[in-house]
């Protein structure tokens, strides 16, 4: 039944973050002012337009200056954004069906989708888990490295528009082929800024009702009745785990 929730929270929730249309380039994807952000705000939801109660676009964090501490914001939430459209799909898909074939040295496959994709997280080998962690670790290394191994490469707190994730040429110059992260196939490359600027301001958006969407799910399956739709749907397979763990409860990582 995830999959129907996911289908309803698309259709009636992705017409409040749509963006607003508009005929001008309105403001650069890589807005780096605060003014920037209030214009970037209204074009991207026009009811709720620039929130920030906490004063943090004012910020100026580790001394970098406050327009590269909202680069430093921008590129924070343009992740989350992704990371979290890639968690609720990977929800859906998971509470449904699993890749059949081996997935162990054993010649098993992943846990049943019976299991909610927590429980799923809790079954599989601590040393699935290290290679996934070791992964993200190499990916984001490689982001604030700017694409250059000695540190060079333009910085998202700097010359490089927030959430462009840095090329892979120097890696396949001299290691080997690889495809770029950030638009692998060069379908965006003909395209028009106006057109680009479109498609940015809507990743932005469906990152934040992913946001929501995620964590409705995790909140449905802790906290009984917390999201009674979920409940009324039967999407709901409750988890007495501890949802932040990366490993397990009681995991340290010096003991």
């Amino acid at each position: 039944m995830k999959s129907a929730a996911a289908i309803l929270l698309a259709a009636t929730g992705a017409s409040a973050f749509a963006p607003q249309q508009t005929s001008r380039a309105s403001v650069s994807l890589a807005a780096n002012t605060q003014g920037d952000l209030e214009t970037l705000a209204k074009d991207l939801n026009p009811i709720v337009g620039f929130f920030d109660p906490l004063g943090l676009a004012d910020g100026d964090f580790y001394g970098m200056g406050n327009a590269a501490s909202i680069g430093f914001l921008r590129q924070a939430e343009i992740k989350h954004g992704r990371i979290a459209m890639f968690a609720f799909v990977g929800y859906c898909v998971q509470s449904n069906w699993i890749f059949p074939w081996p997935q162990h040295l054993d010649g098993s496959t992943g846990p049943s989708p019976d299991f909610s994709p927590e429980q799923q997280w809790d079954m599989i080998p601590e040393a699935a888990k290290w290679q996934i962690f070791g992964i993200i670790a190499l990916l984001e290394v490689f982001d604030e490295a700017g694409g250059a191994g000695d540190g060079s490469g333009d910085h998202y707190t700097g010359t490089r528009q927030p959430g462009k994730y840095p090329t892979a040429q120097p890696f396949r110059d001299n290691v080997h082929f690889v495809l770029d992260l950030y638009d692998p196939f060069g379908f965006s490359k003909n395209k028009s800024e106006e057109s680009k600027a479109r498609g940015l301001k809507a990743e932005i958006n469906n990152g934040r009702l992913a946001m929501l969407g995620i964590f409705g799910f995790i909140t449905a399956d802790k906290v009984p009745g917390s999201v009674p739709l979920l409940e009324k749907l039967g999407a709901v397979i409750p988890y007495s785990g501890e949802t932040m763990a990366p490993f397990e409860a009681n995991f340290h990582v010096f003991n």
